[in-house]
């Protein structure tokens, strides 16, 4: 038997797997590739639980979209988080929900959290970056992590849900300790477990007490807009609306900033693809998109069987878990032309490169894709245009230690500054 970093891998047909291990933290996709090449699923055993990765494209696609599969917390059958409530799941319980709760409750945070909505927050997003490259060419240089991705991440959140700037800094704490919980309980320590735990608590009093306040005096705030949503004499609880905050947070703040980071830290390695983006402004939305098929901030998702069922001639029984590596499938060559290649035209492309799995697909696909897009593009976009000759300190980069969420703790660049 051998251990790596929480999962047990044991003989017989099981795969050997190590993707995971903190050695493998700085660049996992070569053993990614060496899974794919196994097999398009892969079984493995994780604790207690056997599981199967999902390491192609059509695979990790096909259980995304399909509704045969989903969380499995309300009939006791996720075995990534053996004992968890749906109450309990990082984030709030719409994580937990299959359909038709989930459905319900979808359909009424997209009635106030739209597009549009995160469309309006344009201006406050290019203004907040402008600030932060204004900072960093003064001072010749800057970490992407504190000086530009976290701080616009944690404005734009906190300006959504109308949290006074000098409280936003509060969130930062907790959110970092919910979101080192979201891998799989397996890969956690007691302790994280525990912070976790603890987190999510603190996290929630303050938004109890926020959604309160927006109740007794409405403002031009998504918390308020949540707060009044009403279809069909529907209307989300208090307790469903401070969960919907908490999970925005949750996967706005630091998923927004990992996509930021990751992505300048593709530029820097790939400075040919730097200089095309410098001199085609116009390809940054297409750049972001390869960033997120690259080297994506969400590195895999967890589903659960919930009937008997086959996908692309495997059978799964109900209660049964997958992995779905989604960055596996995005660097598969059976979806993607010389897919471990960087490119910022391959979805500038006619036509374009097959949809990636960034944001997921199907009834659980990130309702924040919009804003994400926003804050990436102007981050990144300003940094490339107003940097100068922007170059890595050191190519030592440490990671942080989840592995479902991938980026760097830090990231120090040299900013020469240039003009306009």
């Amino acid at each position: 038997m051998v251990t790596n970093a929480g999962i047990d891998v044991r003989g017989g047909d099981l795969v050997d797997f190590d993707a995971f291990d903190p050695v493998h933290r700085p660049d996992p996709y070569p053993r990614y590739r060496a899974l794919r090449e196994t097999a398009p699923f892969c079984p493995i055993r994780l604790g207690d639980a056997r599981v199967t990765l999902a390491t192609t494209y059509d695979g990790c696609a096909a259980v995304l979209q399909d509704a045969q599969w989903g969380r499995g917390y309300a009939d006791g059958l996720n075995p990534f988080r053996p004992g968890v409530a749906p109450g309990e799941v990082p984030g709030g319980s719409f994580l937990a929900m299959d359909p038709p709760d989930h459905t319900r409750l979808r359909g009424l945070v997209s009635r106030a959290f739209t597009p549009r909505a995160s469309l309006a927050e344009t201006p406050f997003v290019g203004r907040t970056v402008d600030g932060l490259v204004d900072t960093a060419v003064a001072q010749g240089g800057l970490d992407v992590v504190a000086g530009l991705a976290r701080p616009l991440s944690l404005a734009v959140m906190g300006r959504l849900l109308g949290v006074p700037a000098a409280e936003a800094p509060l969130f930062l704490g907790w959110i970092q300790g919910i979101t080192r919980g979201t891998d799989p309980d397996y890969l956690l320590s007691p302790a994280e477990i525990v912070v976790r735990t603890a987190a999510a608590r603190d996290l929630g009093r303050y938004l109890v007490g926020l959604v309160a306040a927006r109740r007794a005096q409405p403002r031009d705030d998504l918390v308020s807009r949540l707060a009044a949503v009403q279809h069909d004499q529907d209307v989300l609880t208090e307790r469903e609306v401070v969960e919907l905050c908490a999970l925005l947070l949750a996967a706005g703040l630091d998923t927004t900033a990992n996509l930021i980071t990751n992505g300048v830290l593709a530029l820097l390695r790939h400075p040919d693809q730097l200089a095309l983006l410098r001199r085609r402004p116009e390809l940054i939305a297409a750049a972001v998109e390869e960033m997120l098929r690259y080297d994506p901030p969400s590195q895999f998702v967890t589903r659960v069987a919930l009937a008997d069922t086959t996908v692309l001639g495997h059978p799964f029984r109900r209660g049964d878990g997958v992995v779905v590596l989604s960055a596996a499938g995005q660097r598969d060559p059976a979806a993607f032309a010389d897919p471990d290649r960087f490119d910022i035209t391959r979805y500038a492309a006619s036509p374009p490169a097959r949809r990636h799995l960034g944001f997921a697909l199907g009834l659980h696909y990130c309702l924040g894709a919009p804003l994400a897009r926003i804050q990436a593009e102007a981050a990144i976009g300003t940094l490339v245009r107003r940097g100068g000759e922007l170059s890595l300190v050191t190519e030592d980069i440490e990671y942080r230690p989840n592995a479902a969420l991938r980026g760097p703790a830090s990231l120090l660049v040299n900013v020469t500054g240039a003009a306009g």
